[in-house]
């Protein structure tokens, strides 16, 4: 294929997931506002169980394909771009203010997820019992959600009753599923794309998961987030990230051990540069989180200053 036309393809699918982000947003709102759930609910749930939507699919067809290194690589990596790139991004475009109280437990779930991986890795081998107990890890992030939900009573009686027009929620629901299935099929020809210009330049299949895999999958974590900032709900964003990281781990890697032959292989480049990565962006945003009650400029450069410095190492 001409170069030419990757790169036409390429712009084609960015304007996909850029407009299937707004369009998503919009829907994600209008839901949080009329069933009174928070919208850190909602962008911990339902926005980023959609978002993950892609790094799922890649790493599990990577798994049952015989490519363990590109199936976690390309959850790991994700993990990192969700935080270090991402954040660090939303973070320098407008500070990010938390007002998520539950923002502390999750983002404690988040790093406890990603050492319970990091144990499981030690061996250099996933077996299918630890990518069934990865599975069995998302009950809990769901039933903290469920909790958090029961303890906003107060917001949810002040909403509930509202009344909810016919068709207010059959245009809210097409925007929804026209807004995922963009930022799905958009994230799909980038990432096809850029594994293409890839093969050009003859870069190595762990180092495309970790960084094009990646990127290209985060694609709908990071339009969805942008998206939300701009439009002044910053815990859509937040519960995004959060929710999405905690998915790659329980979900995206258990499943594709799960499809695996064998189970799956994890590289000496995962154990000792990937996961130390993804744990100093973790603590950094989950502390700098609780310490100052936001996400400023300065931490947001910090963190794209490090994810910068992770992919020259990996090049």
């Amino acid at each position: 294929m001409e170069i030419s036309l990757v790169i036409l393809f390429f712009a084609i699918g960015l304007i996909m997931t850029v407009k299937g982000g707004d369009l998503f947003v919009d829907a994600a709102i209008w839901i949080a506002e009329k069933t009174g759930i928070s919208s850190g609910i909602i962008g911990a749930t339902i926005v980023s169980m959609a978002t993950t939507l892609p790094e799922f699919f890649v790493s599990t067809v990577a798994s049952n394909e015989g490519f363990s290194e590109m199936a976690i690589g390309n959850a790991i990596g994700s993990y990192i771009c969700n935080i270090a790139f991402i954040i660090g991004i939303c973070s320098l475009i407008r500070p990010i203010k938390i007002k998520d109280k539950f923002f502390g437990i999750k983002g404690i779930m988040m790093i406890g997820y990603l050492c319970i991986f990091f144990l499981f890795s030690k061996d250099g081998f996933i077996t299918f019992k630890e990518g069934y107990l990865l599975v069995l890890l998302q009950i809990f992030f769901v039933f903290l959600n469920i909790l958090e939900h029961r303890r906003e009573s107060t917001y949810r009686s002040k909403n509930k009753g509202k009344y909810i027009c016919k068709k207010d929620l059959i245009k809210n629901g097409v925007k929804f599923i026209v807004g995922i299935l963009l930022i799905i099929y958009g994230a799909h020809i980038l990432v096809d794309s850029g594994v293409e210009i890839a093969k050009a330049l003859r870069i190595p299949k762990q180092v495309v998961s970790l960084t094009l895999l990646a990127i290209g999958t985060s694609i709908p974590e990071f339009v969805t987030s942008i998206v939300a900032i701009l439009k002044g709900q910053q815990n859509i964003s937040l519960g995004n990230i959060l929710g999405a990281n905690i998915i790659n781990i329980s979900i995206v890697v258990g499943i594709s051990t799960l499809v695996s032959d064998k189970g799956l292989i994890v590289t000496g480049h995962t154990l000792f540069t990937d996961i130390p990565m993804a744990m100093l962006v973790s603590f950094l945003f989950v502390l700098v989180g609780l310490l100052n009650k936001k996400i400023g400029r300065l931490t947001g450069l910090i963190l794209l200053g490090a994810y910068i410095t992770y992919l020259f190492i990996l090049f």
